[in-house]
């Protein structure tokens, strides 16, 4: 036999090998993929379709299902808390309660989102409906997630909407990355509470709005007006972004920049 048949022998030999092994499933490309897979991550989010909130929703999840693509995560949608338990939320990286209210959830899904929240088992990015906290519908307040948002109850809001400029507080925190120092929301209800979630020793402001610029301007204020913190005694990355009512919001850059750094923060991506 001569050199050249030898070596296509061996070369067939080791074709066979290589494509038993891709076919039994290659340690090598098992490992890269699960390497790959690490990469991604899966996003709960909470949200009410209909009424008042639907159209910001709406266009809330256009802008989510893009951003997954681009950021390489996975979303899911509920619209109440039924299925929340320890094993359904084990499956997600980040709890986006994109436009639903601390109540009327079951004591398995708040027993679950606690654990979830002081184990640091995922982040959480809660937004506008968020802080309704008090006596709504026939609830009463929540005690653990209204101490989670500073110990406030919800008081007072300007229906017909004003136009108000948010200036950024803490500039070097990650959801603040290439935000401009300050920007006007052309169009929000503006919640107030009982008091200032800054007086809570738990609470980091990130971001205000400046009441003395609203327009129209009007008698529905509260003085120091935080719109943007985080809860820094809580294991979980979390985040509070007031912003949340009309679907104006995904015309603004800044708002659209926020709420994407605040996603990637809170899921472990940055």
């Amino acid at each position: 036999m001569n050199r050249i048949a030898f070596a296509l022998i061996i070369l067939s030999l080791f074709a066979g090998i290589t494509s038993t092994r891709m076919k039994a499933g290659d340690p090598k490309a098992a490992d890269a993929k699960a390497a790959d897979d690490e990469h991604v991550f899966h996003v709960l989010v909470m949200a009410e379709t209909g009424g008042v909130h639907g159209p910001f929703v709406k266009e809330a999840k256009v802008w989510l299902e893009d951003l997954a693509k681009k950021e390489n995560f996975t979303v899911d949608y509920i619209e109440n808390a039924d299925k929340i338990n320890d094993d359904f939320l084990s499956k997600y990286q980040l709890f986006l309660q994109l436009n639903y209210p601390p109540y009327a959830w079951n004591d398995v899904a708040k027993e679950a989102f606690k654990k979830y929240m002081t184990e640091g088992k995922g982040g959480w990015v809660g937004l506008h409906h968020a802080s309704l906290i008090g006596e709504f519908d026939g609830y009463h307040p929540w005690p653990w997630f209204q101490d989670f948002m500073g110990g406030i109850t919800w008081k007072n809001y300007i229906p017909k909407f004003a136009s108000g400029r948010v200036n950024v507080e803490d500039k070097d925190h990650p959801v603040m990355k290439d935000v401009p120092a300050s920007f006007v929301i052309k169009k929000e209800e503006w919640y107030t509470y009982d008091k200032s979630p800054r007086e809570s020793a738990d609470v980091h402001v990130i971001a205000s709005v400046d009441e003395s610029s609203y327009v129209p301007d009007g008698k529905v204020k509260m003085g120091d007006h935080p719109v943007i913190w985080t809860n820094d005694k809580i294991k979980a990355r979390n985040i509070y972004i007031f912003m949340g009512h009309s679907p104006v919001l995904f015309d603004d850059d800044a708002y659209k920049l926020i709420l994407k750094n605040a996603i990637l923060w809170a899921g472990g991506r940055n």
